[in-house]
């Protein structure tokens, strides 16, 4: 089973997956972010806490889409990953090259945190 559920919390777009990210479901995932981008909403969040499995098409997902999210000047931050997402997320690098959170909402605010003065 897999199921993306969509929502939107202050102007941030939340993809919520539950099941494998795989090459049968990540092309799926893909088009509804796109959706999102092709309506200029360019602030995402990938709540990946149902995920139970992620394989390497799942990763090239992720990386399509923060790459085409950044080039609109917006940006793709991940949310709530497993332990087992995680290691996967760290033995490609993505951890090092995406922002982490551990929950959505921390994910949302930080597209609204100002940076600090100094």
């Amino acid at each position: 089973m897999f199921t993306v559920n969509e929502s939107q919390i202050k102007g941030v777009h939340i993809f919520e997956v539950i099941g494998r990210m795989d090459g049968d479901t990540a092309p799926e995932l893909g088009r509804q972010m796109d959706a999102a981008l092709d309506k200029a909403i360019h602030q995402l969040v990938l709540d990946l806490n149902g995920v139970d499995y992620m394989s390497s098409p799942g990763l090239r997902e992720i990386v399509r889409i923060y790459k085409r999210a950044q080039s609109a000047g917006g940006d793709l931050r991940l949310a709530s990953p497993s332990d087992r997402v995680l290691t996967v997320l760290q033995l490609a690098g993505l951890d090092r090259a995406m922002k982490l959170y551990t929950s959505s909402l921390e994910a949302v605010d930080s597209f609204s945190a100002a940076s600090p003065i100094k």
